[in-house]
């Protein structure tokens, strides 16, 4: 799913009976002269059977069919990897870069070292921090107007995992004792004021330097604060000044909200989160946005209520879902509430609201079932419509189980992205497509509708893959994809089935169908994991990311690419999928 690799081609050497018709070893992964951060690489390849390679001297385990994917260890620095088959050589040079800051040769600061990078902007009596990385025992301030900070050494702190370590078991923290310390240090400012860039000075060995820092800094007039409405139709809210920061509940189109903060292109809005300026535009000479809310109404539509909150100004929300409720958060709002009309509902027991803060006013639905089918958020001017969607009817055919019942399948990648690739150089996106039509086949017999984002190989964004889940409103939405590692994994020995979610009412299908292939097709495990994937956030509907097997690993890639384990994998899932409904019909 991961990975688009480059194709090597050269000679081998195997032990297995299994003859293959190609004449030349052929390595995928990784392409020479290749760059990573990683402790190690694999290669993934394959080759004649009748023969045997070394890599580095070191003889390469095959599976059957002649396909490998060992792994090695790098050095920081250039790696060069000799591979030899019978009197041919060739090199493959794959560099470490390290991830430590690396001081000059001469007097001075590490590159990119000092921070703010970028131009921020705080509220009076918010800390400005600043940070460099300079040689040993160094002595470093900064001059800010007429300030002065003295930047002192900090013990080191761990580096954290990337996130992709959860997918490898590598997710541990490391500490360097080796590389430079980092110098920092902190102030407030009280006054609005622009204060410019930052002056840094660092002293060693009676000589010094000054630097100067690449961010402006601005102290803001809280009495004069910026207004921003989203523009986007759904504005990716942060928790952080980044797309590094983990994600919140998106913004409807029409929000408005102060900005307390900025930090390059990102704004800091007066509840907390972040927002990237282009996607939202200024309202000039616009008083912060505060509403009150009275009533609280309710439409019934065919597959759905929907709530209708009226307000005096499109405010941010946030969206909390457990087990037996789905909380709604107003910011910026002050309860007026005494009157909210709510009949008998089909998904609805009760809908409780309580004053949080002076600003906020969290609305409780308590739900009737375990399982919900979906949401939307928008605004219709002012007044915000929240949309939750009812269970999907099922007709009960024995014949026909999924009557009534709609699915969008997600062939995952198409076109000019092919996503992972196996050790012959066959493509994800090519499996993929054929697995998800021998699904969509499979589900039409049981009664279903189904839409696929994709019916051939052809270039289709995420975001229009977004869209057709939500304009098509499925009962769930599957994404079908075959995975791969990052370059620290080990593709070897890693294989197996997985599934991924986001959304609360994702996680029971996902949970479900991951253990009925399991079962079914005695698939090792590779695990059930929450993550924040573009086809696991569209709320309309459940919406699930299956990896069905690992392109990487030599042994399970004979199975991704046997067209008889194709049709038993599209069967199989289709039947989970069956007995996922009726079990929570």
């Amino acid at each position: 799913m991961k990975k688009v690799l480059g194709l090597v081609v050269f000679n081998c050497l195997f032990t297995s009976s299994v003859a293959l018709a190609q004449t030349s070893l052929l390595v995928v992964f990784p392409p020479t002269n290749y760059q990573t951060s990683a402790e190690k690489i694999f290669f993934i390849g394959t080759a004649p059977t009748d023969g045997q390679v070394l890599i580095n001297s070191r003889p390469i385990t095959c599976s059957k069919a002649g396909h490998f994917s060992p792994s090695f260890p790098l050095q920081l620095g250039e790696n060069v990897f000799k591979v030899r088959y019978q009197n041919q050589e060739l090199e493959i040079k794959v560099t470490r870069l390290s991830t430590q800051s690396e001081l000059p040769q001469g007097l001075g600061f590490a590159k990119d070292s000092l921070t703010p990078a970028a131009d921020i902007a705080r509220l009076p009596g918010e800390l400005i921090c600043f940070g460099a990385v300079p040689p040993p025992q160094a002595t470093v301030s900064v001059k800010l107007a007429n300030q002065t900070i003295p930047l002192s050494p900090q013990p080191p702190q761990a580096q954290l995992p990337a996130n992709s370590s959860v997918l490898t078991g590598i997710n541990k923290p490391s500490t360097s004792t080796t590389s430079p310390k980092k110098y920092q240090g902190c102030t407030t400012v009280a006054n609005v004021a622009d204060l410019g860039q930052p002056q840094f000075s660092l002293t060693l060995n009676g000589q010094t330097i000054t630097q100067t820092g690449k961010g402006r800094i601005q102290i803001l007039d809280a009495a004069q604060l910026t207004v921003v409405e989203v523009t986007a139709t759904s504005g990716v809210t942060r928790t952080g000044a980044s797309t590094d920061y983990s994600r919140l509940t998106p913004l409807p189109k029409g929000t408005r909200a102060t900005v307390t903060g900025k930090e390059g292109d990102w704004l800091r809005l007066d509840y907390g989160a972040w927002i990237n300026s282009k996607e939202t535009k200024i309202i000039p000479d616009a008083l912060p946005p505060q509403t009150v809310i009275s009533s609280v109404g309710y439409r019934q539509l065919p597959g759905a209520t929907e709530m209708i909150f009226p307000l005096q100004m499109a405010v941010p929300v946030s969206v909390e879902q457990s087990d037996r409720t789905f909380t709604l958060t107003l910011y910026n709002t002050t309860a007026q509430t005494d009157t909210i009309r709510l009949d008998d509902n089909p998904l609805i027991s009760r809908l409780d609201w309580q004053q949080v803060t002076p600003q906020q006013v969290k609305y409780t639905f308590n739900l009737k079932n375990l399982q919900q089918w979906g949401y939307n958020l928008r605004y219709d001017n002012t007044t915000m419509v929240l949309t939750l969607r009812h269970a999907p009817h099922l007709e009960q055919r024995k014949r026909l189980p999924l009557s009534g019942i709609k699915i969008v399948l997600d062939p995952g990648h198409g076109g000019k992205e092919s996503g992972a690739s196996g050790p012959t150089g066959y493509l994800e996106k090519d499996v993929n497509l054929i697995v998800s039509k021998l699904l969509r086949d499979e589900l039409v017999q049981r009664g279903a509708t189904v839409m696929m984002t994709r019916e051939d190989d052809q270039d289709v964004s995420l975001v229009e893959r977004q869209e057709i889940i939500s304009k098509e409103e499925p009962a769930i939405a599957l994404s079908i994809h075959y995975n791969s590692l990052p370059d620290d994994g080990d593709a070897e020995k890693t294989k197996g089935f997985g599934a991924f979610w986001y959304h609360p009412q994702s996680h029971s299908p996902a949970v479900f169908l991951h253990n009925y292939v399991v079962k079914k097709l005695r698939k090792p495990s590779y695990g059930v994991f929450w993550k924040n994937l573009a086809l696991t956030r569209p709320s309309i509907a459940p919406s699930v990311l299956l990896e069905l097997g690992f392109m990487s690993n030599p042994y399970e890639f004979e199975e991704v690419v046997n067209p008889e384990e194709q049709k038993k994998m599209a069967k199989t899932l289709a039947d989970g999928v069956t007995e996922w409904f009726k079990a929570v019909k």
